[in-house]
């Protein structure tokens, strides 16, 4: 387990958004990207994860491939980011950056449209 700042955290997260891609950098609209210290039992719930289970990240939102004409005047879909289980699964600052750079690409790709099942295919879950 390793353990840094949230100041840290934070930028290892605006780090992995800024090594996207333009063409899915420019497409990040209407959307917050937040860091949380752990998943709450709500946040647990919304994600569907099992007991004994816990999250990385969170998509809150209406992805990309959902969107219609009546899509307007929406909140900001919401990544969660959350740092105490990432830190929990890595054993170094090197996997730390990986880690987080995964989580965030994961969680992106939620917002494009891509569930977990293609995730999987992709060889990105």
């Amino acid at each position: 387990m390793i353990h840094v700042s949230r100041p840290r955290f934070e930028s290892l997260v605006r780090r992995a958004i800024r090594g996207l891609p333009d063409e899915f950098r420019e497409r990040l609209d209407n959307l917050d990207v937040v860091v949380e210290r752990r998943p709450s039992s709500r946040r647990l719930y919304q994600g569907r994860a099992g007991r004994g289970y816990t999250l990385l990240g969170l998509y809150l939102g209406v992805p990309h491939t959902r969107r219609g004409s009546g899509y307007t005047y929406a909140l900001p879909d919401r990544i969660i980011i959350f740092q105490e289980p990432i830190e929990q699964c890595c054993g170094s600052e090197d996997e730390l950056v990986e880690q987080v750079r995964s989580t965030v690409v994961h969680e992106i790709a939620h917002h494009f449209g891509i569930d977990d099942e293609r995730l999987a295919e992709l060889g990105r879950d």
